[in-house]
């Protein structure tokens, strides 16, 4: 990299070995910004899915409009409140068609795309593209997109009643035929945002040393400082103290784990044993994509439908699609909601993160728009309608927050995959079984 006195550019890069750090937003780049008739900041996309539907009593506010009393299952959410859309009466109809077979598999691939799935155990699958895809088209950053889970993609070929596996491994899809499959490995992510080259050899032999990857581009970074202020200074200090933290915390569990770092095609899985620390680990991940503006869009999915994972942390033992399955059951109902607020309560990792960290004349959580939701309203009876959704962020100050918005009863949530793409800047006409813009919003 040179560096001159002139203005730093948006997408500076350091570079070593294998290693391509991009910085984030410093004072330093608002001239050449200025230049471009202070271009404003990218706005930031995420969508963020919870499987087996939520308890929609402990979801839903009471009141609408800006009068609202936040419910218990969004109340980690509380000091963003202001920021926050919560959305009555959208379904997706979508996700009943066709026979009654694999019922979560499909609310899962039509989230965001409104599209029936082909109902096949085979390679001849086929979806839709998702709203993601369409904003990712457009970005111009290092990565089009980036897609996040939990648990790793199931290799079998049929996962419910005679449906491919293909349609619960991931959420995203590029082309009706091109799935993208979710990343639940914290070392696949890291190098995928931070690595860049070097031959398989030489990332073996780098993988023996232990070695940060901060340490392959010292040169590049003591070049940068001697041109920043104090401001930027600290800024650059803190966001390399946050890169080297969630490298040290892969390292940890790939120590721990007893990975050999020998594989050429896949780095050490290294998965944290606790699964609350391996997806707030994913999630300072995303973080440091968005701050960087690696990418700008990315999809996250807080463990899979169907999933067997526990909550023993919060007094919920059983499995969560054990226990979505209530019946009517009192106790069942509060563990669920237990866990649907325990969700809220992870993501919440993410929004603080995003909402203490400037970006321009903001934060990133003013520069950011993110939708958290589920593909089932009455996960008890596998039912999309009525579904549980909410907005949250400044959208670059094209969305207005401290709201409930209700809609008339089945209002197809391609109506809001629409309206979420023309806030970026992407204009369709149609997606899935969309039959028009969300008006009010």
């Amino acid at each position: 990299m040179i560096i001159t006195k002139k203005a730093l550019p948006r997408r500076t890069i350091l570079r070593g070995l294998g290693v391509a750090f991009a910085l984030p937003f410093l004072d330093a780049m608002a001239p050449a910004l200025s230049a471009l008739a202070k271009a404003p900041s990218p706005m930031r996309l995420g969508f963020f899915y919870v499987p087996n539907g939520i308890i929609d009593a402990t979801w839903f506010p009471k009141g609408q409009g800006q009068e609202f009393e936040l419910s218990s299952t969004l109340s980690p959410l509380a000091k963003y409140k202001d920021q926050m859309v919560i959305l009555e009466g959208l379904s997706n109809h979508s996700a009943t068609l066709g026979t009654g077979n694999g019922l979560h598999a499909k609310a899962q691939t039509s989230w965001l795309s409104g599209h029936k799935v082909k109902e096949t155990e085979g390679a001849d699958f086929e979806a839709a593209t998702t709203v993601d895809q369409y904003a990712a088209a457009v970005q111009d950053t290092p990565l089009r997109s980036l897609e996040l889970g939990t648990e790793p993609i199931f290799l079998g070929a049929i996962c419910e009643q005679g449906l491919t596996c293909v349609y619960q491994n991931t959420m995203s899809w590029r082309t009706p035929t091109t799935p993208l499959p979710l990343e639940h490995n914290p070392r696949v992510v890291f190098e995928r945002l931070f690595g860049e080259g070097g031959t398989p050899e030489e990332r073996i032999i780098q993988a023996k040393k232990n070695q940060s990857l901060l340490d392959l581009v010292t040169s590049d970074m003591k070049s940068m400082r001697m041109q920043l202020g104090s401001h930027d200074r600290a800024v650059v200090n803190d966001y390399f103290d946050a890169v080297r933290e969630v490298e040290r915390r892969i390292q940890q569990e790939e120590k721990r784990t007893g990975e050999s770092p020998m594989e050429i095609d896949r780095p050490p899985v290294g998965i944290p044993e606790s699964p609350d620390e391996h997806l707030k680990l994913l999630l300072d991940l995303q973080f440091l994509a968005y701050q960087a503006d690696i990418t700008r869009v990315v999809t996250f999915q807080i463990h899979r439908e169907e999933s067997q994972v526990t909550y023993p942390q919060i007094g919920v033992p059983e499995a969560h699609h054990y226990i979505s399955h209530h019946g009517g059951n009192p106790e069942k109902i509060a563990m669920n909601s237990k866990i649907n607020q325990h969700h809220v309560n992870l993501f919440s990792h993410l929004v603080d993160k995003m909402a203490a960290t400037p970006d321009g004349d903001g934060s990133l959580l003013d520069h950011s728009m993110f939708l958290y939701g589920a593909g089932f309203g009455d996960g008890n009876v596998h039912n999309p309608h009525f579904l549980p959704l909410m907005l949250l962020g400044g959208a670059n100050g094209k969305l207005q927050g401290g709201r409930v918005v209700k809609y008339a009863e089945n209002t197809p949530m391609m109506n809001l995959g629409l309206t979420m793409l023309d806030k970026v800047g992407v204009e369709m006409d149609k997606i899935g079984d969309s039959t028009g813009r969300l008006s009010d919003l």
